[in-house]
């Protein structure tokens, strides 16, 4: 019991602590990431009049938040380094509209020790997610649903750090319009992904996520649907790269991602396989770039992409 009380009174300082610091920030919101479940009420009292958002990777541990009037995000992120789980859950809010992209959050979560809050966090989201796209989240997420576009870069952030078995991987991902793209691109050879149902193609499923990546290193696109269906594997895309000028250092992939997506109302996220660097194309450019290290994610503007000679990437 006195254990529990210790407990306790630790979340509540350092809690306390979170809300002085929002204030001082003039934040909007304070995220509260959690391994466990928490005494809603006395949350919610803590946080005064700031917005409350608790998050974490089991629902279980969420469930009773919602009627004390806290905003629940849950996130699949089981396993990830706790930053690559706040960047997750910032930007699922984002998508659910509970925050907008240039909001001011305080993060309270476990930085040393599992299931022990014990750090802040002050994050500005125009910079800690790079302004998500450079020209507008809303309109990046017009023609293909943003949690489909989240779960592929996600996929593509892991890929980009992790390669397989020790190995650095590129590849390249184009999400939406897929009709079109299929119509616009041409089988490699064989394609893994050919004779499985829809349901045992959909990246909502943890076994296809890690099905892909054992396949990811070769070569050609995924073509992914709206809905998260992997409709197609090694492909070749056919669009054409007339008019268009890409950064320094980017070659074939990035090209053909640029192509496809001036051509479709696609949109294509390629990882380079020399940096892990995951790029996200819009309407024939970069909108968004992420350096997935093993701590926390750095989202930069496409305007640090400088032109210049191509490579074979």
């Amino acid at each position: 019991m006195a254990k529990s009380k210790k407990k306790d009174d630790e979340f509540a300082t350092i809690f306390g602590l979170a809300v002085q610091l929002a204030k001082l920030q003039e934040a909007d919101a304070l995220l509260v990431w959690l391994d466990q479940t928490a005494d809603w009420e006395s949350l919610r009292k803590i946080g005064d009049k700031i917005p409350v958002l608790v998050a974490s990777d089991s629902e279980k541990n969420l469930i009773g938040a919602g009627d004390f009037g806290l905003d629940v995000v849950i996130v699949d992120a089981e396993g990830t380094p706790v930053y690559d789980r706040l960047g997750q859950a910032l930007l699922q809010s984002i998508s659910d509209e509970i925050l907008a992209p240039g909001a001011g959050v305080v993060a309270v979560y476990s930085g040393f020790e599992p299931t022990k809050i014990d750090s802040v966090s002050f994050i500005r989201l125009d910079e800690h997610l790079g302004r998500l796209t450079a020209r507008d989240l809303r309109q990046l997420g017009t023609r293909v649903p943003l949690d489909t576009l989240k779960l592929v870069v996600d996929l593509a952030v892991d890929i980009g750090r992790e390669g397989r078995e020790g190995k650095p991987v590129g590849t390249l991902f184009v999400v939406g319009d897929s009709k079109t793209v299929m119509a616009t691109s041409s089988p490699s050879g064989f394609d893994p992904v050919k004779g499985y149902n829809r349901k045992d193609r959909n990246l909502r499923d943890r076994r296809v996520r890690e099905g892909i990546k054992e396949i990811a290193q070769l070569d050609g696109a995924f073509i992914v649907s709206a809905d998260g269906t992997v409709d197609g594997a090694c492909r070749i895309v056919d669009a054409s790269a007339a008019n268009i000028t890409l950064s320094k250092g980017l070659g074939s992939r990035h090209m053909a991602a640029a192509a496809i997506t001036k051509k479709t109302n696609s949109i294509a996220v390629a990882v380079s396989e020399s940096s892990g660097t995951v790029r996200v194309f819009h309407n024939g450019a970069v909108a968004l770039r992420i350096e997935p290290f093993r701590r926390a994610m750095k989202w930069k503007d496409f305007y640090t992409d400088m032109p210049g000679p191509a490579s074979n990437e």
